[in-house]
């Protein structure tokens, strides 16, 4: 799994590189560079010439537009043509980026390919009229920082971000930023007004979290992970992770040839209701049929004995228990992993059966999922005590019930979702599931797994239901909570895409009915497992 970075960690692991493995400064930029260069020449697919071929480079005075200077040079030296844009005075200058300034200096007497413009007012004649293969950005870095009360840039900045933007509105030039789009903050995600919309970004070293964050996705385009010799064993052991394919297959464990049914995951799962105006059948028939596509070996599920029937015609292989709590306790003595919540109801009768059942040390001792309307109850009754007993607990909230739990606002959430559920998950001493664009998983220690598989295909009713069942499945079977909850946010993620060509027409349904296709592409096989 990939690394992904606040712009704090980023720093550090700069700083350590350069402090104490001696990589100097100038080299960092050199290979920088050397990447952007690489990436350039593998999207225009010319070779090793780039004769023919213009660009226009935007520099700001950080570091960001020294790994400008850096490029601009490496493409000169392949013949390329380059407009270089500056937006503030030599002066401002310092280090390496007026060292890396002066060297393409000296380049205009030896070469045309060159101009360099002192001021956005003195490039705006000319850039205008050129026809360009790239624009690039190199205008601010990950050290922008944004507060709700300041998200324009100065006029510098924002004159820059512009100047690329329009041209790229206008002619459909691709766009590459160097590092981080301009304008985006790198740990949140957050968009300054105005901010690069890049094709491409090559960030250095490590992936960022603002690149999933808010406005991060719209703003990144493809991006690539260049390789500037900082070693991952500098990254800080508690930044957040990149669940992948690799890793979800990892945590879907296989039936042994000569397994039973009792030794490949006993599940019990207690949802649905019926009242005399509504029924919620169908999230409990969507999470236990998620269960038993995720290969649990026995589905025991708890539901009002009178809707037993109705549940042997949809799923004639699982176990139906009525609602006798001791029934229940003693399947959940029996069960490996417990899921709560998916259609259980909102009223106090509903809060109240959950409340008993989080009391018993046969259901709190367990493996337990919590899903649905277990965290209304939650959040109606106080997380903190009910939780307190939990040894493997797990919480699966959306934006809006991460609100009643935590206590805040959706858009304090939005704004920096791994932070609020690291913290949370801290705090209760419990795991997250924080669903979203990306799914944040966090444990009580600190550690975070960031999943971005899936897409607005898994937008539709009950599939929060799917994604409860087979996260209680994989817990079931022998992976620990937290990376049954990321493996499942992978899996159901994919089976989202895979649903449908159009992402917009996908039921849960259909996401149930391309489970199977995402547990068999990962582990390539052709029949059915």
């Amino acid at each position: 799994m990939l690394p992904v970075l606040t712009a704090l960690e980023m720093k550090k692991a700069d700083k350590a590189a350069i402090e104490e493995l001696h990589i100097g400064e100038t080299r960092l930029m050199e290979l920088a560079g050397r990447e952007c260069l690489r990436i350039i020449k593998d999207t225009l697919n010319t070779g090793d010439s780039l004769a023919g071929t213009s660009f226009l480079l935007v520099a700001g005075k950080g570091n960001n537009g020294g790994d400008g200077f850096v490029l601009a040079r490496q493409l000169l030296n392949l013949e390329a043509s380059v407009d270089l844009v500056l937006l503030y005075p030599e002066a401002d200058l310092k280090g390496v980026n007026r060292e890396g300034l002066a060297t393409l200096e000296a380049y205009t007497a030896h070469t045309p390919n060159l101009r360099i413009f002192d001021s956005y007012d003195e490039a705006l004649p000319f850039v205008g009229e050129t026809s360009y293969d790239i624009l690039i950005d190199a205008i601010t870095g990950t050290g922008l920082r944004l507060t709700e009360s300041e998200m324009e840039l100065p006029s510098p900045l924002f004159e820059g971000i512009e100047l690329i933007n329009s041209i790229r509105e206008r002619t459909g030039t691709l766009t590459l930023a160097v590092d981080i789009p301009s304008g985006l903050e790198a740990t949140t995600g957050l968009a300054a007004t105005p901010s690069i919309v890049a094709d491409v970004t090559v960030t250095m070293a490590f992936l960022k979290t603002g690149f999933y964050l808010n406005k991060g996705p719209n703003c990144c385009g493809e991006v690539h992970v260049a390789e500037i010799s900082i070693p991952g064993f500098l990254v800080e052991p508690d930044s957040t992770l990149l669940t992948d394919r690799e890793f979800a297959a990892e945590h879907f464990i296989l039936r042994e040839q000569a397994s039973a049914k009792h030794t490949n995951g006993k599940v019990l799962i207690i949802a649905g209701s019926q009242t005399e105006h509504s029924s919620m059948l169908g999230a409990a028939i969507l999470s236990a049929k998620a269960a038993l596509k995720t290969g649990a070996g026995y589905v025991c599920l708890s539901v009002p004995i009178s809707l037993a029937a109705a549940i042997h015609t949809a799923l004639p292989e699982v176990v139906v228990i009525g609602r006798d709590i001791t029934t229940i306790l003693e399947k959940a003595e029996w069960a490996n992993a417990v899921m709560i919540g998916c259609g259980l109801g909102r009223d106090s009768e509903a809060i109240a059966f959950i409340t008993q059942l989080l009391s018993h040390p046969e259901i709190y001792g367990k493996k337990l999922i919590l899903d649905a309307d277990a965290l209304y109850a939650l959040s109606s009754t106080g997380t903190s005590e009910i939780l307190k007993n939990c040894h493997e607990a797990l919480l699966t909230p959306h934006y809006g019930e991460f609100s009643r739990l935590y206590g805040t606002s959706v858009e304090e959430i939005a704004s920096d979702p791994i932070e609020a559920a690291r913290r949370y998950a801290r705090q209760h001493r419990v795991s997250m599931l924080l669903k979203g664009a990306p799914t944040v998983i966090a444990d009580a220690e600190g550690y975070v797994l960031l999943n971005t598989s899936g897409t607005e295909a898994l937008a539709s009713a009950g599939s929060g239901d799917i994604l409860a069942g087979i996260i209680v499945a994989l817990a079931a079977k022998g992976a620990d909570i937290v990376n049954a909850a990321a493996a499942a946010a992978w899996f159901h993620g994919r089976a989202g895409d895979l649903a449908c060509d159009v992402a917009s027409l996908v039921s849960s349904g259909m996401i149930l009915d391309s489970l199977q296709l995402a547990f068999q592409e990962v582990f390539e096989v052709e029949e059915p497992l």
